[in-house]
């Protein structure tokens, strides 16, 4: 069976928090829980090695959280824990995200989606997560071609099909994740939405909506690619950033000549829409 290190933090600063996921994502952690007096983070086995415990441990120190302690899990376990505490979430009156084991929406909602809650990132709790889809709804997507690089659960793929695109390639670098969004995708009846392994948004393709929700040192390791796969009057989505990350981020696409339409922001996360 394979397994997953859990890793929990004493930290009860909400801000500090938020600044400690954004970190631990760049390291390699991809699922995150919240509790009144700490944190937990999880990453596979695999990929726990040296650097990432040293890179925990200076983050650890920098930020003054009281203790941590790790501990391997099975990915079956971190499943059950998800079904137990996931809480469908509603975006306005726009869109509803809830588990299989929910109910429907039942007109509440315009679009009401069903992830099943694994490990990947993206049902719309997240801050980031949640205004992207408060910023999808003023875009139009009707037979768009779309880009959903780190598309994690497959949820902002779904949710771009279910607006009218027509043309949707979701990718992801990690195998759970694509497994994740490839279930979801079905079970929303979206097939039609590719999805790919990739390590970079590097491709011979161009798309009218980029979104890329992932982390601020992803992005921009990626801008010069993503602009390059972005047709001329198209729509840029970027998120999984913090307050403070975006007068770099703004800097950056400013000299790619993007023009900054809209920022949303939730709970110390940003949600930036560009115009290319």
């Amino acid at each position: 069976m394979s397994t997953t290190i859990q890793v929990s933090i004493e930290v009860t600063d909400e801000a500090v928090k938020d600044m400690m996921i954004a970190e631990l994502a760049d390291l390699g952690f991809d699922g995150f829980e919240e509790t009144e007096t700490g944190l937990f983070s999880y990453i596979d086995s695999a990929r726990f090695d040296a650097q990432v415990t040293s890179g925990l441990e200076e983050l650890v120190n920098r930020y003054g959280a009281t203790s941590y302690s790790s501990a391997a899990i099975e990915k079956q376990n971190w499943n059950a824990l998800w079904e137990s505490n996931f809480e469908p979430v509603q975006v306005d009156d726009f869109v509803g995200v809830r588990a299989n084991f929910h109910e429907p929406f039942n007109g509440q909602v315009e679009h009401d989606i069903i992830i099943t809650p694994k490990m990947s990132f993206g049902t719309g709790h997240h801050g980031t997560t949640y205004s992207v889809m408060q910023l999808m709804r003023g875009i139009d997507f009707a037979n768009k071609s779309v880009f959903d690089f780190g598309t994690g659960t497959g949820l902002l793929a779904i949710l771009a099909h279910k607006l009218g695109a027509a043309d949707i390639l979701a990718v992801d670098n990690d195998d759970w994740c694509i497994e994740n969004a490839s279930e979801n995708i079905l079970v929303n009846s979206t097939q039609s939405i590719e999805i790919h392994k990739v390590n970079n948004a590097n491709l011979n393709k161009k798309f009218n909506v980029i979104i890329a929700n992932i982390n601020k040192n992803i992005i921009l390791d990626n801008l010069r690619f993503l602009a390059e796969a972005t047709l001329p009057g198209g729509v840029v989505l970027l998120s999984g950033l913090l307050v403070e990350d975006e007068p770099e981020i703004q800097a950056a696409c400013a000299a790619l000549g993007w023009k900054h339409q809209e920022t949303r922001t939730k709970n110390n996360w940003i949600a930036l829409h560009y115009s290319v």
